[in-house]
């Protein structure tokens, strides 16, 4: 396969049309038999790459790129819950100014630059492999509140209890990747006998929301927001507040739920992949 088709696979995953802008072929590759895949590659990683005489290398996370304009997806995601898009569009503006502000400063080449010295194919998937571990995340809890609520088809359906906060947590656990890492979801703001109400998977669209994304989605009917990571000021704001649920999934072990079907698909192709840096966790 070369780069180009591995790429077209992910897209074709979650039915996307295009390349989105934190996804890239630094450097294209041609007939790739066996790859190194990891979540955060560098210099280091492509040394090793080299050293494992493997025909390209796949990254998760962006390499050399502007992704500010992914965080558009944040305001499609909220504009779902039925959240004004000019609401979200405020939501999201300082999170992509401040990732261009650290792109203009930022050294673009460094990676890149090494891996063409190194004649290594060099490509990072990292928006449609989040959208299929949000897909999964997603789907999980909404099956665990049917389960909970009986509101399924069958036996025991309309028998069931208030789904709760503590639900959607058991329900990301119930997911194989969170029982094979050293973290597990956690309860950042709320209690796990909190009802769930309204749940938003928060997730592939460039990094969490921060504060004004999980405001938002409070203040619009959305009672527990899932992020897979938070910063503390902003964690700090929202407690303080208290205006609902924030659950935080992990960061790795999120990343892993959409990389890992990615890896299987590509297994099934006939390649080989050597996973490094939390893949195939």
């Amino acid at each position: 396969m070369n780069s180009q088709e591995i790429m077209q696979l992910a897209l074709d995953m979650v039915g996307f049309d295009g390349i989105p802008a934190d996804s890239a072929i630094q450097v294209p590759g041609k007939d790739m038999k066996r790859v190194l895949f990891g979540i955060d590659i560098g210099v280091p990683e492509l040394l090793l790459a080299k050293e494992l005489k493997v025909d390209g290398v796949i990254a998760h996370h962006p390499i050399g790129l502007n992704i500010s304009p992914i965080y558009d997806k944040h305001i499609d995601q909220m504009a779902s819950f039925g959240i004004p898009r000019e609401v979200g569009e405020k939501a999201v503006a300082p999170i992509k100014e401040g990732t261009n502000l650290s792109f203009l400063s930022g050294n673009f080449d460094h990676v890149v630059s090494v891996a063409r010295v190194l004649g290594l194919p060099l490509m990072n998937i990292h928006n449609p492999l989040d959208e299929v571990g949000r897909r999964v995340m997603d789907e999980a809890i909404k099956a665990r509140r049917q389960a909970v609520e009986g509101t399924g088809a069958g036996e025991g359906a309309g028998q069931g209890r208030t789904f709760t906060v503590g639900d959607v947590v058991d329900a990301l656990q119930g997911i194989p990747e969170f029982s094979r890492v050293p973290t597990r979801p956690q309860i950042m703001v709320g209690k796990a006998e909190n009802p769930a109400g309204k749940v938003a998977v928060a997730h592939a669209a460039g990094t969490n929301g921060r504060y004004a994304v999980a405001n938002a989605y409070y203040e619009h009917g959305v009672s527990t927001v899932v992020y897979i990571h938070v910063d503390a000021p902003g964690l700090a704001k929202l407690r303080a507040e208290n205006k609902g649920n924030l659950v935080v999934a992990g960061h790795i072990v999120a990343d892993a739920v959409g990389i890992n079907p990615f890896i299987d698909l590509l297994r099934e192709k006939g390649m080989e992949v050597i996973t490094i840096s939390g893949c195939g966790l």
